[in-house]
């Protein structure tokens, strides 16, 4: 298929990484910043496609040194990474992969609710160190079940999440920009407001500039000392400073993230915390879900190449 020029933007699933480069004869971008510019200004006119992951994106800067970019197609759910207005001043069509990862993020975040509230991954290292033989038994946890539980951002995976947590008889509200039409959740005015009468806050929301830090110290505050934060969204959604200051100081009861402002670096401060599970941005990461993820990845791409169109724009 050569109808298209086909520039990879770093690192792809092996799967989508070989058929981008013998389907489509795909060039990789130099991860060097003193190649990627040399490359950039040698080839840079010569790509009307670019296949990136939700992490790397094709950024401002890159979308720029690309005049004939007409398509991104991303690997992953999540698009912040790419400069979506530029793309839409253009007329670049971009791509993700949604509906796809709805239950496997779901389930890394229940994996994380249940964890920080009943402590299991800090038992485990208990009974490792040989603490339960020296010193008996384990402090007591807190009940999952029966929980107030908000969630923030309440699209898809969010929606995934709060049905699951129904059969753990969890009273469920939301907040998004707006009311969702038709839910049987409560909806709260203000991310403030749902922290304030929620146990344990759950973020699912998307991530990019509108949302940046927007859990930040109101919101902390608000959850309180015997409140949990989960985060299976994106790191940039949450003020880290204030988070981390909370945990140390017992404003907040505990966490469970499975993703970071500066990934892959986790603040230092909470790798002693056992009331905080650190997970390595893993939420959508089972065989079946990725090989989806792959398959619906390269749909885009071949729809674009027959057609100029793709198979789920967001832009």
């Amino acid at each position: 298929m050569n109808n298209v020029a086909v520039l990879q933007v770093g690192p792809l699933m092996p799967s989508v990484q070989d058929a981008v480069v013998v389907d489509y004869g795909a060039v990789r971008l130099p991860d060097d910043p003193a190649e990627q510019t040399a490359f950039l200004r040698r080839r840079g006119g010569d790509f009307d496609v670019a296949v990136t992951s939700g992490k790397v994106g094709v950024g401002t800067e890159l979308m720029r040194a690309l005049p004939a970019l007409r398509a991104v197609v991303n690997f992953g759910v999540g698009y912040d990474a790419t400069d979506v207005n530029q793309a839409r001043e253009r007329g670049i069509a971009v791509s993700n992969t949604p509906e796809v990862l709805n239950d496997c993020v779901a389930d890394t975040a229940l994996a994380l609710y249940l964890d920080v509230l009943r402590r299991t991954s800090a038992a485990d290292r208990y009974v490792r160190r040989g603490q339960w033989a020296a010193a008996g038994n384990f402090p007591l946890a807190t009940k999952a079940s029966g929980k107030r539980v908000g969630i923030l951002g309440l699209g898809r995976i969010g929606t995934v999440i709060a049905r699951r947590l129904e059969g753990f008889d969890c009273t469920i509200s939301y907040h998004n920009r707006r009311p969702v039409p038709g839910s049987p959740y409560e909806y709260r005015a203000s991310p403030a407001d749902l922290a304030l009468h929620s146990d344990v806050l759950i973020i699912a929301a998307a991530g990019g500039p509108e949302s940046v830090k927007l859990v930040g110290p109101e919101v902390i505050e608000a959850l309180g000392p015997s409140g949990y934060l989960i985060n299976v969204a994106r790191g940039s959604v949450v003020d880290q400073d204030a988070l981390v200051a909370a945990l140390l100081t017992g404003r907040l009861a505990g966490a469970g993230l499975d993703v970071f402002t500066d990934e892959p670096k986790v603040p230092q401060d909470l790798l002693g915390l056992d009331n905080v599970v650190l997970l390595p941005h893993l939420g959508s990461g089972t065989h079946e879900t990725r090989a989806a993820m792959a398959e619906l990845t390269l749909a885009n791409l071949l729809q674009f190449a027959e057609s100029g169109t793709l198979v789920t724009p967001v832009c």
